[in-house]
């Protein structure tokens, strides 16, 4: 499909938080789009809708072309979500073109982190031992049930994870029973970061040897709060103000 300047945003910034949309960006002139198209064409259909292609005149359609850097063409530019996620310039083998395309799909593991339901997430953790969206939710079903051991375990194999690190420390926290945080841990259960938080910056102050673990759960939870959380961000100038 053909786009133009007045159907770019509907056809690839907006479809492209559905299914990753791929612009080529070309001219008639340029003998290397001319072999590159056909390869695009070809790969995109064999993934059967998962990804979709359109074209993209770079001579009819200059301010698009300024708007993305085109410099050189052909330029392929992938977009998911609004945003350009991947790229590369100039004719491309069938091999690379499938590679880039394939990169673009969610694997298995992540369909298996949809899911969410515990098969679903051990399976994931079996293809990627090391993944924190599938290692901390399944801990924490585990150590609600109370086989917190195992969830220990998953947790210590997902390195530089804040989110895991932070509910192994609760672990450790529940294990040791002091300080008593049950309320801030029925809080966070609950969905109440706002008062979870409160009490774990306050309880600070008097954790003695078991502060460390503290500031790790919070730290936990502000990263899945997520950087852009206002709550998040309040948190983390509380969390400052305490430990400095």
């Amino acid at each position: 499909m053909d786009v133009t300047e007045a159907t770019f945003q509907t056809a690839v910034i907006e479809r492209s938080n559905t299914v990753p949309v791929v612009v080529d960006f070309w001219a008639q002139w340029c003998a290397p789009c001319r072999q590159l198209g056909p390869v695009l064409e070809r790969a995109v259909a064999e993934r059967s809708g998962k990804v979709e292609l359109v074209k993209l005149d770079t001579d009819s359609n200059q301010e698009l072309a300024r708007t993305f850097n085109i410099q050189g063409i052909p330029a392929v530019k992938a977009f998911s979500d609004g945003k350009v996620v991947a790229e590369f310039v100039g004719a491309q083998p069938p091999a690379a073109v499938a590679k880039f395309l394939d990169g673009l799909l969610p694997n298995e593991a992540d369909g298996l982190v949809a899911n969410g339901d515990e098969p679903s997430l051990r399976r994931a953790l079996e293809l990627e031992p090391a993944r924190a969206d599938a290692a901390v939710p399944l801990a924490r079903l585990l150590h609600a049930r109370g086989e917190s051991d195992e969830a220990a375990q998953i947790l210590g194999r997902v390195p530089g994870s804040f989110a895991a690190d932070g509910l192994l420390a609760r672990i450790e926290l529940d294990a040791s029973g002091t300080p008593d945080l049950t309320a801030a841990f029925t809080a966070l259960d609950g969905g109440d970061e706002q008062k979870a938080l409160d009490i774990l910056l306050d309880a600070l102050a008097t954790a003695g040897r078991y502060r460390d673990a503290v500031r790790r759960v919070i730290v936990g939870v502000l990263d899945e709060l997520g950087v852009d959380n206002e709550l998040a961000r309040a948190s983390r100038r509380r969390l400052a103000a305490a430990l400095y």
